[in-house]
């Protein structure tokens, strides 16, 4: 397997998601009499999961929830977000230019997300996406999700992708250590959902636009 491959997280990586999601969590814990949390509150724990966000917005509320309560709550989360797709979300930027030089220039693309894969496919699906990806995983694909490098690591092969011609780009912590674990060069972007500077994260590269994400980048991440 010769194939170059470029694996893009998706939440704040590939599409601006945020807004989406922490309408459907406020929804969410509206049913059980909780005030809304604002954007800033959640935005650095899109790409967690959604449990991660319910058990986030009832701590900031001062409100313990059981696991049966989380359960009960994710699925009602999983089905408001899942009839709202593909929502206010919206590709980054650049994005899809982006894309066109990459696949004309040969290299395979994929997805690698800790969203539960049928969400990935129906919000790539409803912006008409999938049809561009090789792959597309996500946190329930393998038995293991970011930051394990198997993650990683299945995804190239169900893209039928050579490892050591694979560079992986993110927003998040997650996403430069499943990088990292699985030895494959990572781009950061900034303008995702990540607590901290991406720099901080500690990439191989950092671009601020896709503008700047070209076959040339991409081929010195792989020969470093």
């Amino acid at each position: 397997m010769s194939a170059s491959l470029v694996v893009f997280d998706l939440d704040g990586t590939l599409i601006d998601t945020a807004h989406d999601l922490v309408a459907s969590l406020n929804h969410t814990i509206g049913l059980e009499g909780l005030d809304p949390v604002g954007y800033g509150d959640l935005t650095y724990l899109v790409g967690h999961g959604g449990q991660v966000m319910i058990k986030r917005a009832f701590a900031l509320r001062g409100r313990e929830i059981s696991n049966e309560e989380l359960q009960r709550m994710l699925a009602a989360f999983v089905e408001h977000y899942s009839e709202a797709m593909p929502g206010v979300s919206v590709p980054y930027p650049g994005l899809v230019d982006a894309m066109d030089r990459l696949a004309g220039a040969g290299y395979r693309l994929a997805v690698c997300t800790n969203k539960l894969e049928g969400l990935a496919r129906r919000l790539l699906d409803g912006l008409a996406l999938t049809p561009r990806f090789a792959a597309i995983t996500g946190g329930d694909t393998f038995a293991v999700r970011k930051p394990d490098a198997e993650h990683l690591l299945g995804t190239v092969r169900l893209a039928e992708a050579d490892p050591k011609r694979t560079v992986m780009i993110g927003d998040s912590l997650n996403d430069m250590l499943v990088a990292r674990n699985a030895g494959v060069p990572s781009i950061g972007v900034p303008f995702g959902y990540s607590d901290v500077p991406v720099a901080a994260l500690e990439p191989n590269h950092v671009i601020s636009h896709f503008d700047e994400l070209t076959p040339d980048l991409i081929e010195r991440l792989i020969a470093r």
